[in-house]
This record gives C-alpha cells, sequence and structure tokens, in this order.
C-alpha cells in the first residue's frame, strides 16, 4: 500500500512506485531517463521503483486500489476499470495515438493494404485492449463477421510467422518484433477507424487529490526524460539497458521501438497547442463508444471523468513546450 514518506519541501513523496504495463522495454524509456538521469530526484521525488507490470488492466486495477502510486495503462483500461466502481485516474498521455494495429506477413498473405482483404482470413489477437480494438477495427470496415477471429495469448507474433494464423491484432511494438524475427510485414493501422490513446500515466483520484505537489512534480521529470530520450535515443538505450541487462542481446529491436514510438504516437495537435502528456475529451469518447458497443463495460461511467490535465504544469517547458522541442526528432 502507499505510505505517507512526505518531504518537508512543497509535500512532495520521497518515494513512488512506477507500476509499468508489462516488462519492461524500449516503450518505457522516457521513465528510465527521467529516473538514471536524476530528473525525478529534482524534482524532490528521491526513490523511484519500476515495477514490471501484468497487463493495462492489472495496471489500471492497482492504481484504483491505491496500491502503487503511479500506473501505466491505457485508456480503455481506465474506463472499464472505472465502470467497476475504482477510481484510477488518467492525469498524463505518453502515447497520443492508438498504438494498435493488424498486421500480416507478405511470406505468409501476400500483399495487405485493405481491411476487406481479411475476408476469410484467421485473424488473431491476444486479450485485453488489442482484442477490443481489433474487433472494433474489423466491424468498422465490415469484415468483423466474416474472418475467423480467434485468441491467439501472447504467443501472437511466432503465430503468424509460422503460419498458424494469417493477421495479427497487436501494437507497432509486436510489428517490430516480427520484423527482426524476419518478417515482411504490413501494417492496418486502427488509429484510422477508433481514435485512442496508448500509454499513459495513472494515479487514484484520491491520491492525486491528497499528494497533488507529488503528481505535478513526477509528471515534470517525466516530460524532461521524454525530451531527453528524444534527443539522446542511443544514451536513452544505453540507461535502458543498464537497468534491464537481459536487454542488451535485442538492443537493435528496443531501440528501434523507441523511435518509431517518439517520433509517431508522443505528439498531437493536442500536444501542440496544450503541452505533454495532455489529453482531450475526443478519444476518450471515441474509446468509451467502441467499448460500450461491445459490452465490455460493467457500468456506465462518464468518459470525461476519468482523465484530467489539471497536474500537467504548463509553467515547465518540457510540459508547454515539447513540441517545439521534439520537432526535429519527428
Amino acid at each position: 500500500m502507499i505510505e505517507d514518506d512526505t518531504d518537508s519541501t512543497d509535500g512532495v513523496l520521497e518515494s513512488v512506485t512506477l507500476l509499468l504495463n508489462w516488462n519492461m522495454s524500449g516503450l518505457h524509456v522516457p521513465y528510465v531517463a527521467a529516473r538514471e538521469n536524476g530528473f525525478y530526484e529534482e524534482e524532490g521525488i528521491t526513490d523511484v521503483e519500476l515495477e514490471s507490470g501484468d497487463g493495462s488492466d492489472f495496471a489500471a486495477n492497482q492504481a484504483g486500489l491505491g496500491n502503487v502510486e503511479f500506473a501505466i495503462s491505457s485508456t480503455d483500461q481506465i474506463l472499464t476499470v472505472n465502470s467497476e466502481e475504482l477510481s484510477p485516474l488518467a492525469v498524463g498521455v505518453m502515447m497520443q495515438r492508438n498504438p494498435n494495429v493488424v498486421f500480416a506477413d507478405r511470406d505468409q498473405f501476400g500483399d495487405l493494404s485493405d481491411p476487406e482483404q481479411l475476408e476469410g482470413a484467421t485473424v488473431g489477437s491476444g486479450p485485453g485492449m488489442v482484442r477490443t480494438m481489433t474487433e472494433a477495427y474489423l466491424d468498422h470496415h465490415g469484415v468483423l463477421d466474416s474472418v475467423d477471429y480467434v485468441d491467439a495469448g501472447f504467443d501472437t507474433v511466432q503465430q503468424l510467422l509460422s503460419g498458424e494464423i494469417d493477421a495479427a491484432g497487436g501494437v507497432f511494438s509486436d510489428v517490430v518484433d516480427a520484423e527482426y524475427q524476419g518478417g515482411a510485414i504490413d501494417v492496418l493501422e486502427i488509429q484510422e477507424a477508433v481514435p485512442s490513446y496508448g500509454h499513459l500515466v495513472a494515479t487514484d483520484e484520491s491520491f492525486a487529490e491528497e499528494h497533488p505537489d507529488t503528481v505535478r512534480a513526477f509528471l515534470r521529470a517525466t516530460a524532461r526524460g521524454s525530451v531527453w530520450a528524444a534527443e539522446n535515443p542511443d544514451e536513452a538505450v544505453d540507461a535502458l539497458i543498464d537497468v534491464q541487462p537481459e536487454l542488451d542481446e535485442v538492443r537493435a529491436n528496443q531501440a528501434d521501438k523507441w523511435e518509431q514510438m517518439y517520433e509517431r504516437y508522443m505528439y498531437s495537435e493536442t500536444v501542440e497547442t496544450e503541452g505533454w502528456g495532455a489529453s482531450a475529451s475526443e478519444p476518450w469518447e471515441e474509446t468509451h463508444e467502441t467499448l460500450a458497443a461491445a459490452d465490455t463495460i460493467e457500468n456506465d461511467v462518464d468518459p470525461n471523468d476519468v482523465w484530467t490535465n489539471e497536474y500537467l504544469d504548463t509553467d515547465s517547458e518540457y510540459v508547454s513546450e515539447y513540441a517545439a522541442l521534439t520537432e526535429s526528432y519527428r
């Protein structure tokens, strides 16, 4: 459980835990960069524990239960867990675009450029956000009823490359993995049909109310880590490997994941006008509509009650000027 370990300076907690959504990877570079460069410490948070997670759903639940100060989750899981009467609150959006994709191996499937080509195919995906978003995408294009949609568990890439499934629902990092395993991959982006956010920073609503200075400090340092890691991608990946040495064997893979993330997923018009981490209503409302249509929301929840920009400090250049600071890296 969260312990009250306040610093005398501005009430900032000296020690916090950030629960990741999965095992540490190139998608988590900004948090590693912020910690290893001392950015959290400069904000008064002297100890940040980065803890591997077990999915965005688990992360949202742990944040909502108050078991961790911060967690990395996703739009759909924040909405779903709020509908189950917990209160995880999205306080900063890392990925401003839906990271979900449908992809196929050219050697197995042939060229894939249109969702209508999936008619009659076996499409597999894992659980959670990926499954919901893939279903919504297929339904949007009128092909859901004409595909054999199967649960591929956590082995989607291997099943795709071995020909067990014809196409896969996943996220862009799965495409990187498939390409590094020799696949010639074509990609359909779900963002064009279902606008949504990807990774985001969540905390419990009551924690944010009780420790607003800690939340603002954590987000300022994370924004700074995001800028530094975009400016110094090689050093950022070095820092990741220092923390997680087993990733050295797949260093190029992790570097590509981080490069794609900061080039394609961390910028939006909302970031341009409101700053790093900001939410807008439309992606939340679109995701809520998608979940409601799929009957995955247990009880009704207002999609605009589960996020806030209140804790994003626009006096920080790394927040307010993020778009300008990273323009040359996109």
